[in-house]
């Protein structure tokens, strides 16, 4: 249903038409209202607008350069839009609680903040929990809050947290703050702008929302909130025996260099463009300083993904959002993200030795975040007729790594390597989770400490001092070429005719062990996304960098 309302701007001294487009189930008219749905009882849709009302104003956005910079087209195609309708996300929730019976409002409501944050603070200020499949699961003719929970990290999510407890531990695991209305009673929406009352007037006509200028909306800590997970494990008696440090990549970004030379988190995945820009469709003012709402990360896998079954997963952004986005994810993989250099490639007497240097680009470890992700070496010396004589890190149809020991069997992980001399030894950088037996384990709520971290630093990161919830972890800890932002890898095999080595730096968001490890469990997510993921697996990795250089002759990228 659409509605068409006329507007006047006090400050401007005009009238518009404003088309507010509205979604399915939930007509203009009855914002403010509890919805009928006995499934939320006493929960307020009101406290946040759906995407379509923020996307009517903010699309159609294009700098002086030609480039599109849609807010909203650029919003829906990231992995933000679609973090309730990862089938990924929804695979592991669907595993914890299973795996965790006891505490399954608990779990749905924790992974309910960051994936569903809408829908959640709302059922939080009604005085209940958040919920996960009782939104995604439902019926086509979804209530309110189902249609801002499947927005995922939507619009009024973002521009309504508080500069209150931002970068404090309270505010971690999502626990940030939504601003309570101004004393017109009207709710906030904070931006990086001043705007006049006539705009106000506008946007508050639209969405129920009204411009507030605030700086704290591009700090990094403002990401923290949802970028920085210490989950507690569950014992088999249901009680909480330990603590993960599941995901720190604030902490990380902290310890390193880019914090200090002023260099946050938007400045890399929502980066800024060039000016002067009307950052509304609607009588919008030329600004300086639009930050793009790309929000790159390095899943371009999930992205094409749910491109693929994005009627299953009743994905609403275009195929041409989505592609555009992945690309984007691909080119700052391969420019943005880490470098790799070959040293030396020199043979003696049948055994050719091979140094290669990977330095990490980033602000914070790669890869960071959710711990299922790795970037691994793949290596292959050829002969003069181009035939591969070596081979390490080869990636197999199924998505699995060839030599990797984690694998092959789920009860181990490779460990950090300094020197490789055989094709079954490979150099993954990743974090394996350890139960506190010490058994390897992918199930995040039966984790309490890691066996292994050898992930690449960030650039002024140094791993003597760095907290231990960070920490490096394994023998790379002892490891002198394993420093702030590179690592050094000694290659010795033994070839009779070495002409050529090729390097590329691999990385994969969902590494083979993370998707296997799901088979056991008879439901319904688990078993779409483990379909899902064997028809892509050939492709569930990104070569982030390459080298290659002739034996005895110098490297080129």
């Amino acid at each position: 249903m659409n509605a068409t309302r006329l507007i006047t701007l006090g400050s401007l001294g005009v009238t518009i038409a404003v088309w507010a487009a509205t979604v399915t189930g939930a007509v203009q008219s009855e914002r403010g209202r509890a919805p009928a749905a006995a499934s939320h009882p006493r929960i307020d849709p009101a406290m946040f607008a759906p995407s379509h009302d923020c996307v009517s104003c903010h699309n159609n956005l294009v700098g002086p350069s030609g480039e599109d910079l849609s807010i909203g087209a650029s919003w829906r195609g990231s992995m933000m839009a679609n973090s309730a309708r990862d089938p990924y996300v929804l695979a592991s929730v669907r595993r914890e609680v299973m795996d965790h019976p006891k505490s399954s409002v608990a779990i749905e409501d924790e992974c309910a903040a960051c994936h569903l944050p809408a829908a959640r603070q709302a059922a939080l200020a009604a005085g209940g929990s958040g919920r996960v499949f009782a939104h995604v699961n439902g019926a086509a003719a979804a209530s309110p809050v189902d249609i801002q929970a499947r927005d995922g990290v939507t619009c009024t999510v973002c521009h309504q947290i508080a500069a209150e407890r931002l970068g404090s531990a309270s505010s971690f695991n999502g626990n940030f703050t939504i601003a309570a209305p101004a004393e017109s009673g009207r709710r906030r929406a904070f931006g990086p702008f001043t705007v006049d009352a006539g705009r106000r007037r506008i946007m508050h006509s639209v969405t129920g929302f009204e411009q507030q200028r605030s700086e704290h909306i591009r700090q990094s800590e403002i990401c923290a909130t949802c970028h920085t997970l210490i989950t507690q494990a569950i014992g088999e008696d249901g009680r909480t025996n330990g603590s993960l440090h599941e995901q720190m990549s604030y902490q990380e970004w902290r310890h390193g260099a880019f914090a200090d030379e002023g260099r946050g988190c938007q400045s890399c995945h929502m980066p800024r463009a060039p000016g002067p820009v009307r950052v509304s469709s609607v009588l919008g003012e030329l600004r300086e300083g639009l930050s793009r709402h790309t929000f790159l990360g390095g899943n371009a896998f999930m992205l094409r993904l749910l491109n693929r079954y994005r009627d299953d997963l009743a994905v609403e952004a275009t195929p041409a959002e989505l592609e555009t986005a992945a690309r984007a994810t691909e080119r700052q993989l391969e420019t943005e993200t880490a470098s790799v250099g070959i040293e030396r490639a020199e043979s003696a007497g049948g055994t050719l030795t091979i140094d290669v240097v990977v330095r990490n680009l980033t602000g914070h470890k790669f890869p960071t975040g959710y711990p299922s992700r790795r970037a691994w070496l793949h290596v292959v010396v050829k002969d003069a007729r181009g035939h591969a004589v070596f081979e390490s890190g080869r990636l197999s149809e199924n998505g699995a790594i060839d030599g990797n020991d984690a694998d092959d069997q789920p009860e181990t992980f490779e460990p950090h390597h300094t020197r490789i001399t055989r094709p079954t030894e490979v150099q993954i950088y990743e974090s394996i989770l350890g139960t506190p037996a010490g058994q390897a384990t992918t199930g995040l709520l039966r984790a309490t400490r890691y066996l292994k971290d050898n992930r690449l630093l960030p650039r002024g990161f140094d791993k003597r001092t760095a907290d231990p919830s960070i920490a490096v972890v394994g023998s790379a800890l002892e490891d002198a070429d394993f420093a702030d932002a590179s690592d050094r890898v000694r290659y010795q095999v033994q070839v009779a005719d070495a002409a050529t080595v090729e390097v590329e730096l691999r990385y994969q968001p969902i590494a083979y062990r993370w998707v296997q490890n799901l088979r056991g469990y008879e439901a319904r997510e688990p078993r779409a996304f483990i379909t899902y993921f064997e028809s892509m697996a050939s492709v569930s990795s990104t070569p982030v960098t390459r080298a290659s250089t002739a034996v005895g002759g110098r490297a080129s990228r």
